[in-house]
């Protein structure tokens, strides 16, 4: 029963430390730095598509502790749902373009500033949401049970719950969830997850024979990335290639599937501890920034028998 509370646990945990990282960064972002570079583009929808993402959670979280009986009707199980799983691909996809702008900021400085110059960046962050809005919507308004949808507000296993995307059956498997299933494993995780964990490698060690400031802030960005796409992202992926097979009946065997089953759980529960560590993303793609907080304290007088003792702490350019 332990792997129940996993999920609501997670989710709590990632919704609160989430929320102050992603929440102070915008703020950073927005009042505290005047420069907006291609980067700090990407990093902001980024950093937006994680607070909308976390918003999201404590339907998830109730859900969960609520013996998985979605109580918010089909519109909010739809809205939820889509918000969780367009996440993934949306926090992939941003995080190739600030791996492919670090990479031309160090490899081809001179080209890199006449793309600083023009609106190059904010064309390919409204692409982004472009592609992923229009898909969202339209399996959510087409499709009958979509693997973003899946079949909300439905009765299972005799105990009058209402599932929200679980227990899908076969026939939904074979005509509606396993075409946007492959396709979005495919052009949504496969390709970049490739192209970030094969080319970025290389272009790491390219970049760290230049000893520059530039280049050591763009091999903390591309360790970041990679950290976070092996840590959250990979294994779901790969668990939810095998969940597919199963699906489709290529894995046969009872035992493998209830294996991966609750591992699927764990890999969901690593998806959502990547906001919670995209915040330190944001740090080292920014390092030349300060980032700071000046706190000031006003005089704390604390009066004893033997005495009246004055305090004042003024802090200041500390670093979070």
């Amino acid at each position: 029963m332990q792997i129940f509370y996993l999920l609501p646990t997670t989710y709590s945990l990632a919704m609160t430390l989430g929320l102050l990282g992603n929440l102070g960064a915008l703020y950073i972002f927005f009042f505290k730095m005047d420069q907006k570079s291609p980067s700090n583009v990407y990093i902001i929808s980024l950093a937006i598509a994680d607070t909308i993402f976390l918003c999201a959670l404590p339907f998830r979280v109730h859900y969960h502790l609520n013996d998985n009986d979605w109580i918010f009707g089909e519109v909010m199980c739809r809205v939820t749902g889509t918000v969780f799983y367009a996440n993934i691909y949306i926090s992939i996809a941003f995080m190739t373009c600030i791996c492919l702008d670090r990479y031309i900021a160090t490899i081809h400085p001179h080209k890199y500033l006449q793309l600083r110059n023009t609106r190059w960046a904010q064309m390919v962050t409204a692409g982004v949401w472009l592609v992923t809005g229009v898909a969202a919507l339209t399996f959510m308004v087409t499709c009958p049970a979509p693997d973003l949808l899946g079949t909300p507000a439905t009765q299972s296993d005799g105990r009058k719950r209402r599932n929200c995307f679980e227990n899908f059956t076969q026939d939904e498997w074979k005509t509606s969830l396993m075409p946007y299933s492959t396709f979005s494993l495919v052009f949504g995780a496969l390709l970049p997850s490739i192209f970030i964990l094969v080319c970025y490698p290389l272009v790491a060690r390219r970049i760290a024979r230049i000893k520059t400031a530039t280049a050591r802030g763009a091999l903390r960005v591309i360790y970041a990335i990679l950290a976070i796409t092996v840590l959250c992202f990979l294994p779901y992926h790969v668990v939810h290639l095998l969940h597919l097979l199963w699906r489709i009946k290529v894995i046969k065997n009872c035992l493998a599937a209830h294996v991966i089953y609750k591992v699927r759980r764990v890999t969901m529960a690593l998806v959502s501890i990547n906001s919670v560590l995209d915040p330190l993303l944001y740090y080292f793609a920014t390092g030349r920034c300060k980032w700071t907080f000046k706190l000031n304290f006003r005089w704390l007088k604390l009066r004893r028998r033997r005495g009246v003792y004055t305090i004042s702490d003024n802090l200041k350019d500390h670093w979070w």
